[in-house]
């Protein structure tokens, strides 16, 4: 039989990587493993109670309406809820008619590379990097420029120099508990990367998913409150805050973006699950979210807590670990000797899975990278998963 498939399969669908979080998490799923790969949100604080009431309100109150068709841009109520949550949270005046409900802030990623990319484009993104923005651009085609994240953000210098010589079509960034390397831009930094940004020509990308969830009270500023209303969009999610299986996020933008994307996601799915918009809205008038996501904070920060301690007591000192203020994550650098993928082969073989840190660069490089999710594990997988981790880290160091 030839090994040759009979399909013409676009050059963009090939190029475009498989997630290696799902491909991870089906093993996973198996009772026996103690998982730090995926980044799924603890299920304790997934209130299907609550849910359950806000649905049984909607469809009996307003049925017909929530399983009819929509409009494309999303139910305003929920858009009117994000609005004012930016202006609560950040002093933004947002019109709710630009923000665009979409299906998680995965598709928002989706539609901004169908609007803006041509094969070819330069696009700037941190390193690491989220894998769900790298994979959601590759199926575009563009040319990649990645810029190292210290412990502040990127450096600006290196960052203006990047700007000047290569234009970018837009820069993406997640400045709060940055996916995977959990680290928080400063302000000091942010200031000075919006000072680089405006008139540039580049917009800027924030995607905020994992900024509700700060382990302090330092305050940080939104681009969106440092740079033109032209010069940014602004992306957001209800996944890590309510829940992940509702799919809901939203991009918010000018007007001009908006409309562009728009056309984008009519031509993909028409509109985002307007039942499920209108349980959420339901949901969120009904309930405390500022409560609910300071149950959150409360739980994540003793969780990472408590895997930073067992880390500094038990890791080989060659190992290093960023110390994040918020989010789901830590990321771990290897020392030169050792390979992200050897440890997470061994680590799986003590049933405990780790995601290493290849897919999250864009050149292949990484193998000195392993992100590691605290938000999934009670401290006892953390104890019991941490430790047998450390176990295959000191046996990986001896033999090297």
């Amino acid at each position: 039989m030839s090994s040759c498939s009979p399909y013409r399969f676009s050059r963009r669908i090939l190029s475009t990587p498989r997630s290696m979080i799902r491909e991870i998490l089906k093993v996973t799923e198996r009772p026996d493993i103690i998982s730090f790969a995926g980044g799924l949100p603890s299920p304790a604080f997934l209130d299907t109670a609550g849910v359950a009431k806000a649905a049984e309100q909607v469809l009996s109150e307003d049925g017909c309406a929530a399983l009819q068709y929509a409009t494309s841009e999303g139910y305003m109520p929920l858009r009117e809820w994000i609005a004012g949550r930016y202006r609560k949270r950040f002093g933004l005046s947002i019109d709710p008619e630009e923000i665009l409900i979409t299906h998680g802030s995965q598709q928002t990623l989706d539609i901004l590379g169908r609007i803006f990319i041509n094969e070819g484009d330069p696009v700037m993104i941190e390193a690491p990097g989220y894998l769900g923005a790298i994979q959601a651009f590759s199926q575009y085609m563009p040319h990649f420029h990645a810029i190292p994240l210290g412990e502040e953000g990127p450096n600006p210098s290196r960052l203006a120099g990047a700007l000047e010589s290569t234009h970018p079509v837009f820069s993406y960034c997640i400045p709060n508990s940055q996916n995977p390397s959990g680290i928080s831009y400063s302000t000091w930094c942010r200031e000075e990367l919006a000072g680089l940004y405006e008139d540039s020509g580049t917009l800027l990308i924030e995607d905020d998913a994992y900024g509700e969830i700060r382990f302090t009270s330092e305050k940080r500023p939104s681009f969106g409150s440092l740079l033109p209303r032209e010069d940014v969009a602004l992306l957001g999610s209800f996944s890590k805050i309510v829940a992940p299986g509702i799919r809901l996020g939203w991009l918010c933008a000018n007007r001009e973006i908006i409309d562009q994307a728009v056309t984008a996601k009519q031509a993909s799915d028409l509109h985002s699950n307007i039942l499920c918009q209108r349980i959420l809205c339901r949901y969120l008038g009904e309930n405390d979210i500022d409560l609910h996501i300071s149950r959150i904070i409360e739980a994540y920060r003793m969780q990472c807590t408590h895997m930073l301690r067992l880390m500094d007591d038990l890791f080989p000192e060659e190992v290093s670990y960023s110390r994040p203020d918020g989010g789901m994550f830590i990321w771990l650098t290897l020392p030169k000797k050792f390979s992200a993928m050897q440890v997470w082969k061994r680590a799986l073989d003590k049933k405990v899975a780790i995601l290493p840190g290849t897919p999250f660069y864009t050149d292949g490089s990484g193998d000195q990278g392993i992100r590691l999710n605290f938000s999934n594990s009670d401290v006892e997988k953390i104890e019991a998963g941490i430790t047998r981790l450390a176990g295959v880290l000191e046996e990986y160091r001896r033999a090297a």
